[in-house]
């Protein structure tokens, strides 16, 4: 009987011990909770949130996620945290792959509380609810904050300036972290953030093998001397096959034959050096390509990191046909279902007159345009052509309206004193007729936008043989124009090559709907791979890659 009562006795003992376990692991949950609500329920100086020290960007959507859940901690368990804190951490470390910096997201913080939770646990120390929730915080903010740079950038592109706080553009990023706690897949829920395009994926994959080359000491580079070419020889030809072969340009089997001539084999890994860098293709190492050749290394990765944030201001969804303009490479590229279909040299804006990034829709074209003046074309480039030459205005066939009003009258140009007329005072309008000389071409191609910008043939035909193609007001001059134009419209039937040719040589101004409106994306690619995994660079014509390494190295803000 006595045995049986101590067996009672010790059961009893055992659930009231286990009993108590569970209130006070319930009542370290309640706490964390309500140390969750009071920090976003009660009125703070400021609208952000501090945590450890650290401003939380996601100030304006952190109480949006917690109401959600009741305020209960959405990573912290009654035993410290859910596995998917760790797997956060993990990708968090993981974004030196997009080209973003993982001390940028808490990082640090983050390791150093959940290392002191950890010791404490250890040593016996009851879990400090303060320390959860700062925990909890954290990653939360952590979550919505790189989820936020994968979706949509860190920089904004309208203001080359980074993008902390978080915005809901194209996902609810709380629904997306609730979501990804559930069905606990956190990594699952980044992986779809980030763009999905190849040219993405692609040039991800070249930044772990820059990384790779410059983490074994990067790149030798060329000594400087006299121009190299085939049938030269020496030790400065052994330098450029140990180089080329060391980029991939040249296979390291063929390399190994006549190691100082610059023979044939050579000579053609330079051509595709050249082509990789937008270089002229002689096969000949003068200046130009000796620069490229040795620019360091530290450089050419940092130029890709600049590239894959350029993706990710990019719609994820380009269309399954679409026109792509890089004005970098000063090329377009028409492409259906991911391939390249017609590809085409452009002239783009000048540097002060750059060719702008954005997305559009085409929805028409005009055939034998009028081109009405810009001001500032007119007052910068056509005013000191008209003071030079009485006659421009007539050879030209521009005629001069008395203002930009609808109905303003036309006046005769000898009628006007041009000496008299200065960039403060021309008000005049002016509009070039339909015609062979018109600076449109033949036709333009129209997808309305803030910036004014198009795409239009050009009579200036001899621009295309250029190397480098800068010569616009900030609008794209095609080199193949008609053929853009059959492709655009070779679903109508009452588009025929014919009446094509028929309408063009009218001269008759004519505005053709598109049967199928199109997406245009103007882009600015320094850095970019190709379908054969080859790296490609190009020059900074319009600067832009020192002001978005600047704004990518501004730290987190402050409280």
């Amino acid at each position: 009987m006595y045995r049986v009562a101590l067996i009672v006795l010790i059961f009893v003992w055992g659930s009231v011990s286990i009993l108590c376990e569970g209130v006070l692991a319930r009542s370290l949950s309640k706490q964390v909770t309500e140390i969750l609500r009071n920090r976003i329920t009660i009125p703070r100086e400021s609208q952000h949130i501090v945590c450890r020290a650290e401003l939380l960007c996601g100030s304006d959507v952190l109480p949006r996620f917690y109401y959600r859940r009741g305020f209960q901690p959405a990573w912290i368990t009654d035993d410290g945290w859910l596995s998917q804190a760790m797997i956060l951490v993990n990708a968090i470390h993981e974004a030196r792959s997009e080209g973003l910096r993982p001390a940028d997201y808490h990082l640090g913080t983050i390791e150093a509380l959940v290392a002191q939770i950890r010791y404490n646990k250890a040593r016996g120390m009851p879990l400090e609810p303060n320390d959860l929730a700062d925990l909890d915080f954290l990653l939360t903010d952590a979550f919505l904050i790189y989820g936020s740079h994968l979706l949509k950038g860190r920089v904004n592109p309208e203001t080359i300036h980074s993008e902390w706080f978080v915005k809901n553009r194209d996902a609810d990023l709380p629904q997306v972290l609730q979501s990804a706690l559930d069905a606990d897949q956190i990594n699952r829920a980044l992986e779809s953030l980030r763009p999905q395009r190849t040219g993405y994926i692609r040039l991800k994959r070249a930044l772990m093998q820059y990384r790779d080359i410059l983490q074994k000491g990067g790149l030798a580079a060329l000594p400087r001397g006299p121009t190299l070419q085939r049938g030269d020889q020496g030790m400065r030809v052994a330098s450029l096959r140990s180089r080329l072969t060391a980029s991939g340009d040249l296979d390291g089997i063929l390399a190994m034959d006549d190691e100082d001539l610059f023979n044939e084999i050579l000579e053609l890994a330079v051509h595709g050096f050249q082509r990789r860098h937008g270089l002229r293709v002689d096969g000949i190492v003068g200046p130009a390509t000796l620069k490229a050749l040795n620019v360091p290394m530290e450089e050419r990765v940092r130029q890709i990191e600049l590239n894959l944030e350029r993706w990710r201001w990019l719609p994820h969804d380009f269309g399954h046909r679409y026109i792509l303009v890089n004005a970098a490479n000063f090329k377009l590229d028409v492409v259906e279902n991911g391939r390249i279909i017609m590809t085409m040299r452009v002239v783009v804006g000048r540097r002060f007159w750059h060719t702008p990034v954005f997305s559009g829709q085409m929805t028409y074209l005009e055939l034998n345009p009028y081109w009405h003046v810009p001001q500032k074309i007119a007052s910068m480039d056509l005013l000191p052509k008209i003071k030079e030459d009485p006659n421009y205005l007539t050879r030209q066939n521009i005629r001069v309206f008395q203002s930009w009003e609808a109905r303003a009258p036309e006046i005769q140009p000898e009628s006007v004193d041009w000496t008299q007329i200065t960039e403060e005072n021309l008000f005049f309008k002016l509009r070039q007729e339909p015609g062979p000389k018109n600076a449109l071409g033949r036709v333009k191609f129209m997808f309305p936008n803030k910036f004014g910008v198009y795409i239009h043939d050009t009579p200036a035909k001899g621009l295309f043989q250029r190397l480098r193609r800068d010569f616009s007001a900030g609008c794209i001059r095609i080199e193949k124009p008609f053929e853009l134009l059959a492709y655009l419209l070779r679903s109508d039937p009452r588009w025929t090559r014919e009446k094509i040719i028929a309408a063009i040589n009218s001269r008759e101004t004519q505005i053709v709907p598109l049967p199928e409106p199109i997406p245009v994306h103007l882009l600015y690619w320094t850095a970019w791979v190709d379908e054969s995994g080859k790296v490609h660079y190009r020059e900074d014509i319009y600067g832009r890659d020192k002001p978005l390494d600047e704004a990518l190295n501004e730290p987190p803000p402050t409280r």
